[in-house]
């Protein structure tokens, strides 16, 4: 199933976020790709403020992983400095992946061999200065009900 939806600014980026925030269940898998700057950590930070996360939410660009606290626990991995498959393996993803929170993933597509079968493919695509289009992609039930919703 797939599902598209056009935002015309960042802000709209984050409310379609805060928006799905509501759908996220313990152990949901959510693999974002795009190119640079097209919006993923906007729509990450909509989720992560809807989920009731009080700390700013920031790209974990340097660290490659960034926890929160909200309603669930969030575990937002950003693998755009990802200096090969070795240095995942190092962060024991494993408990992130099949653990009780919510995983967001930038840059899924590094790492994708890795994925489980059950995840929810965001892609963000640039459709003019503001403008996204956004994406939503499973062959899963449970997603497929989040992306009726």
């Amino acid at each position: 199933m797939e599902f598209n939806i056009i935002t015309n600014n960042p802000e709209e980026t984050r409310k379609l976020g805060k928006k799905i925030s509501v759908l996220v269940q313990p152990g949901d898998l959510f693999a974002f790709y795009g190119e640079l700057g097209v919006g993923k950590t906007c729509f990450i930070q909509g989720i992560c403020y809807g989920l009731g996360v009080k700390e700013g939410v920031n790209s974990p660009s340097f660290t490659l992983i960034n926890e929160y606290q909200g309603k669930i626990p969030i575990y937002h991995f950003d693998l755009f400095r990802l200096n090969g498959i070795d240095e995942f393996l190092d962060l024991g993803y494993e408990e992130y992946f099949y653990g009780k929170g919510l995983t967001v993933i930038e840059w899924a597509g590094k790492i994708e061999g890795f994925l489980p079968p059950d995840y929810l493919k965001i892609e963000i695509n640039s459709v003019s200065y503001y403008q996204r289009r956004i994406i939503f992609k499973s062959t899963q039930k449970k997603y497929q009900v989040l992306i009726k919703e």
